[in-house]
């Protein structure tokens, strides 16, 4: 079923599909739209990878205005859909609503915790994988000064950049990390142009380094650094190859693996809260044939030490969650 069909679908009709589908997972996805190139593309790449896996398949379908949520999520659980993962930390409200009244169904939220018996709650150490970023950013910079794009200026982006400025300033105690947010509504995921406007205004203040933590608003943040032949840093998704040779690297968080283990573990998953880190690779960074003539043996062996150094507890990076502030940064 196409995704067009399963949201104009008809209650009834879902209710009638609900026999075939009591052993077929389904993914929500956030706003941003589903070939971001990030969030929302990494949970795609997951699902298709368990559909080639398995031979099985999978319901999807895209959120594109905030009075979707309940009634998607709800279309889902009434068509018999299990397990449900649904993306993104805005959708927490939208589970405490929904999963209540399906108590046999099993959902998964990616990026934030719901406390119900029904509900895998899955999280990242994101301020920890851009720490390491941010240690790339600050090897590679020539100007001493790097800069960060977020999305919607929320805790959850904050957390990114607050984990990249101490990476940065592990570095280099001097550097300079210019923050800025693309907005304060969802439509921040989605604004390529205002995220390219963003780049240019940081260029202007000396970055030649800059991390986009913005869903599809950063595709305009790695072109418009690609333009001005400075560096970018991608996320969520490996974006190393939107530009070969101009993004210095990825931070990677694995939402495909999130995605792809829901469904792997089907209705019967265990729930409660799923925290993915860098021990079990759940964040990381990114290195290909893409930007292998940007990272030197010397700034991957500095950034392996401090991988290895905050997996066993010898390195802590301070969680921006922690106090709502950051030591490293002024928001």
């Amino acid at each position: 079923m196409s995704y067009m069909k399963l949201a104009l679908g008809s209650a009834a009709g879902l209710a009638m599909m609900a026999g075939a589908a009591l052993a077929e997972p389904a993914l929500m996805y956030d706003l941003g739209g589903k070939f971001d190139k990030s969030f929302n593309e990494a949970a795609y790449n997951g699902a298709k990878r368990w559909a080639e896996e398995t031979g099985n398949s999978y319901r999807e379908i895209e959120v594109t205005a905030e009075a979707q949520r309940v009634q998607f999520a709800t279309r889902l659980a009434e068509g018999g859909f299990n397990p449900i993962v649904v993306l993104g930390f805005q959708n927490a409200a939208t589970l405490e609503e929904v999963a209540p009244k399906y108590p046999d169904t099993t959902f998964a939220l990616v990026d934030m915790v719901v406390d119900l018996p029904n509900v895998r709650s899955i999280v990242f150490t994101e301020h920890e994988g851009s720490y390491l970023v941010g240690m790339l950013a600050a090897m590679a910079s020539e100007s001493g000064t790097v800069g960060f794009i977020g999305g919607m200026d929320v805790p959850l982006i904050r957390h990114f950049a607050c984990g990249y400025a101490q990476g940065a300033k592990a570095v280099n105690p001097d550097i300079n990390v210019i923050a800025n947010m693309t907005g304060t509504t969802p439509a921040a995921w989605n604004d390529p142009v205002k995220g390219g406007e963003l780049t240019k205004a940081q260029i202007s203040q000396g970055a030649d380094v800059v991390y986009a933590a913005a869903g599809g608003t950063g595709v305009g943040v790695l072109q418009a650094a690609a333009d001005a032949d400075i560096l970018s840093i991608g996320v969520d998704s490996n974006q190393n190859h939107l530009h070969p040779g101009k993004v210095l690297t990825s931070m990677l968080k694995r939402v495909d693996n999130a995605v792809f283990n829901a469904f792997n573990d089907g209705p019967e998953m265990e729930t409660g809260v799923h925290v993915m880190g860098l021990a079990d690779d759940g964040v990381g960074y990114a290195l290909d044939d893409n930007n292998a003539s940007l990272i030197t043996d010397e700034m991957k062996a500095a950034v392996d030490e401090a991988r290895a150094k905050i997996i066993a507890g010898d390195l802590t990076v301070t969680s921006y969650y922690d106090n709502d502030s950051c030591p490293a940064l002024e928001f």
